[in-house]
C-alpha cells in the first residue's frame, strides 16, 4: 500500500513540474519526467501482474495534471465545455498511451528500463502531433523554454525539437542517477555540462550573430480590440469600420506606412455567407476598408485576415470539406483566410491550412461525426474549414517584399512555418484573435511561441492580434512594442527584411524525421520478437 501510495504521490509530482514549466520556470522542465520513470521503475521491480496496467494509469495521472496546469484556460471558451473536457482527457491518454507502448517495449528489448527509447518515442509523438489532423502540438516539450529564449538560441539548427531532446536527455540522467543511488562526481558532471554547454552556446551565437537586413519596410499593426463573443460576429463590418475610423482618427498615425497588418477574420461579410472570392475586388466591405485605408495610410499594402468562401461550380470536383447550400445542389468551401491587397489593388488569398480540431475542423469526420455537437468554438466559424495543401507566400513587386502570413494556431508550427521562408518569405505577419480565452495564459503561451518562431528562421515577426497581444519581434526572438492585452492599439516600426535561410530552414526537422523513422524501426523488430517468442 505504501508503494502504491509512493507512486501515485510520485506522478502528481511530474504532473505538477510539467505543468509549472508552462509558468516562465522552464528550467523546471529538466526534472519534469523524473518522478514518473522513477514510479515506473517502482512498478516494473515489484510483483504487480498487472504492470502496464498500472504504467498507464500512473502515466496517465501525470499527463492529465500537466494539461490541465499548462491548458486549463481552454474550458474558458464560452462554448463547447465538454470539447475542452474530452481535449483534456483525449490528449492524456494519447500521452500516456505512448508512455505505456515506450515501457512494454523497453522490457522486451531489455528486460529492464535503460529509459533512452523514450526519448524517440517522445519526438515520434510530438511529430505526429505536428501533422495529423487531431494535431494539438501545445504542449511540445521544447515550446516551454519559450519564456528563456536566450537559452535556446541554437533552435536555428534544431528547431523545438532540440529543446525536446535536450530536456528528456536530463531527465533520464537524472532519474537514472537517483535510482541508482550511486555518490559518484562524474554523473553530476555530466548532467551539469548537459545543462549548462547548450546554455553557453545559446549565449555564444547571440553575442556573435549578426543579421544585417537587406531591405527595410514601414509597417503599421493594428489591434482593433474588438469583442469576438459580443461584436465581432454580431455587429455590422460597416460599424466596425466606422469606429475603427474614429479610433485612427486620434491615434498617432505614420503617413509613410508601406504595411498595414489586421488580425485574423477581420474583415467580414456585412451580411449572409462568407464574402465569396470570385467577387471580392469588386465587394462592399473591401471597397470600404480601401477607402477607410486610404485616408489614413495613403501609400500602403494591406494584409488581413478574412472571412472567405469558394462557389463550386457545374462540374467542379468538390473538396471533402464542401457544403450544400441548403437544399439546392450547389456546394461551397468556407475559409479562414489570410488575404494581400497591395497598393494596385491586386489580391492575393492565403487559406489557414493548420486548423483548430473540434473548432474549424472535425478529425477524421468519418470515425467522430457523432462528437461534433461537442465541438469548441474559437475563430467564428464552426464546422469544418477548406484549407490548401501549399504554402502562399505574398509578393508585393511595388515594395519588394516576400511575407509569409500565419493565421492564427498555425504559428506553433515549427515546420510548417520554415516551409514558408523555403519558398522565399523574408518576414513573418500572424494574424489572429486570442480574445476567445480571455485574459488567461492562453493568449500568453501564443505570444510566446511566436519568438522560437523568429529564433529558428531568423526573421522578424510582425504580429496583429484583435484583442493582444500584437507586437513586433526581432530575429533574436525579442518582444518589441508589446500592447496591453483587451485595449485598442496602434503601433508603427521600421521592420528589417532578410534572405536568410538557417539550417533548419534549409534541412527541415531532422530530429524528428529520425526519431519517427527509428520509432518505427524498433517497434518492427519489438514485434517480431514477440512473434518470434510465440512461435517457439
Amino acid at each position: 500500500m505504501l508503494k502504491k501510495a509512493t507512486n501515485f504521490l510520485l506522478a502528481c509530482l511530474s504532473g505538477v513540474i510539467l505543468g509549472l514549466s508552462w509558468y516562465s520556470a522552464s528550467y523546471l522542465i529538466f526534472a519534469g519526467f523524473v518522478p514518473l520513470l522513477i514510479a515506473a521503475n517502482n512498478v516494473f521491480l515489484s510483483e504487480s501482474k498487472r504492470k502496464g496496467l498500472k504504467i498507464l494509469g500512473l502515466s496517465y495521472l501525470t499527463f492529465i495534471i500537466w494539461n490541465l496546469i499548462a491548458t486549463w484556460w481552454v474550458y474558458c471558451v464560452d462554448f463547447g465545455k465538454e470539447g475542452a473536457v474530452m481535449a483534456f482527457t483525449a490528449n492524456s491518454l494519447l500521452m500516456s498511451s505512448l508512455f505505456l507502448i515506450w515501457y512494454k517495449t523497453e522490457v522486451r528489448l531489455f528486460r529492464q528500463l535503460k529509459f533512452w527509447l523514450l526519448v524517440p518515442f517522445w519526438l515520434a509523438f510530438e511529430f505526429l502531433h505536428h501533422t495529423w489532423e487531431l494535431s494539438w502540438p501545445w504542449l511540445t516539450i521544447g515550446n516551454c523554454f519559450s519564456s528563456t529564449i536566450n537559452f535556446v538560441q541554437w533552435y536555428e539548427f534544431t528547431g523545438v525539437s532540440g529543446g525536446t531532446l535536450w530536456a528528456l536527455s536530463i531527465n533520464i540522467l537524472l532519474a537514472k542517477l537517483i535510482i541508482g543511488g550511486k555518490r559518484e562526481i562524474k554523473p553530476f558532471v555530466k548532467i551539469l555540462a548537459l545543462i549548462f554547454v547548450p546554455i553557453l552556446i545559446s549565449y555564444a551565437i547571440l553575442s556573435v550573430r549578426d543579421i544585417k537586413p537587406e531591405k527595410e519596410i514601414n509597417v503599421t499593426v493594428i489591434q482593433p480590440n474588438i469583442d469576438p463573443y459580443n461584436v465581432k460576429f454580431d455587429e455590422s463590418f460597416t460599424s466596425q469600420l466606422n469606429k475603427l475610423h474614429q479610433q485612427l482618427t486620434q491615434s498617432s498615425l505614420n503617413k509613410n506606412t508601406e504595411l498595414v497588418v489586421l488580425p485574423e477574420t477581420f474583415i467580414v461579410a456585412e451580411e449572409g455567407y462568407d464574402i465569396n472570392e470570385a467577387d471580392f475586388k469588386s465587394s462592399y466591405e473591401l471597397n470600404n476598408l480601401l477607402g477607410l485605408m486610404k485616408i489614413h495610410f495613403p501609400n500602403a499594402s494591406i494584409l488581413s485576415g478574412a472571412s472567405t468562401m469558394h462557389d463550386f461550380g457545374p462540374g467542379e470536383a468538390l473538396s471533402s470539406t464542401a457544403r450544400k447550400y441548403g437544399n439546392a445542389e450547389k456546394y461551397y468551401d468556407s475559409y479562414n483566410t489570410a488575404v494581400y491587397i497591395d497598393t494596385n489593388k491586386n489580391v492575393t488569398f492565403y487559406h489557414k491550412s493548420k486548423l483548430v480540431p473540434g473548432a474549424e475542423i472535425m478529425p477524421f469526420r468519418w470515425l467522430f461525426k457523432y462528437f461534433e455537437q461537442y465541438a469548441l468554438e474559437l475563430g467564428g466559424t464552426t464546422g469544418s474549414l477548406g484549407i490548401q495543401n501549399t504554402r502562399t507566400v505574398f509578393k508585393d513587386d511595388v515594395f519588394q517584399t516576400k511575407i509569409a502570413p500565419s493565421i492564427c494556431y498555425e504559428s506553433i508550427y515549427s515546420d510548417f512555418m520554415a516551409q514558408y521562408v523555403r519558398k522565399g518569405a523574408e518576414l513573418i505577419c500572424i494574424v489572429t484573435n486570442d480574445g476567445w480565452w480571455g485574459n488567461t495564459p492562453g493568449h500568453k503561451q501564443h505570444l510566446s511561441y511566436a519568438k522560437l518562431r523568429a529564433i529558428e528562421t531568423r526573421k522578424q515577426v510582425v504580429r496583429s492580434a484583435n484583442t493582444g497581444i500584437s507586437c513586433f519581434i526581432d530575429e533574436m526572438g525579442r518582444i518589441q512594442q508589446q500592447q496591453p492585452y483587451w485595449e485598442f492599439a496602434v503601433i508603427n516600426q521600421k521592420v528589417e527584411l532578410n534572405n536568410i535561410k538557417t539550417f533548419f530552414v534549409r534541412f527541415g526537422d531532422i530530429i524528428s524525421y529520425a526519431s519517427a523513422l527509428l520509432t518505427i524501426i524498433i517497434l518492427i523488430y519489438s514485434q517480431y520478437l514477440r512473434f518470434k517468442k510465440q512461435t517457439n
